[in-house]
């Protein structure tokens, strides 16, 4: 059998690891074994989070909508039975953009609700 020498392909295989683990602080970025595993762990973080910052941004828009909606002297879970009676399919992210941008039309929409 014929010899394989792969420093080649070794050593792109390893360049590309260091090249994301760039940025990463002391032998993190410069060690190959070490900068693997926290390559790893840094790519496992991400692909968890992606999903995570879904819930964190609804959860964000809830407590804005909820904080808007009492000043109005209704509560978040009131507010959305009552817009799904009065047939008004605004999602938590546009109602939370107009409380913050647009208390007026905020307003509006939760005086037809009420009326519903």
């Amino acid at each position: 059998m014929t010899r394989v020498k792969r420093g080649n392909v070794a050593r792109k295989r390893r360049n590309k690891i260091l090249k994301l683990a760039k940025g990463f602080r002391g032998a993190h970025s410069k060690i190959f074994r070490t900068a693997n595993q926290q390559v790893m762990k840094a790519l496992r973080n991400a692909y968890r989070d992606r999903r995570k910052k879904k819930g964190d941004f609804r959860r964000l828009w809830i407590t804005r909508i909820n904080a808007a909606a009492r000043l109005e002297g209704i509560s978040y879970s009131q507010l959305t039975g009552k817009l799904k009676i009065a047939n008004i399919e605004l999602n938590r992210k546009m109602l939370a953009q107009l409380a913050i941008l647009d208390p007026e039309a905020f307003k509006k929409v939760v005086e037809i609700a009420k009326e519903a």
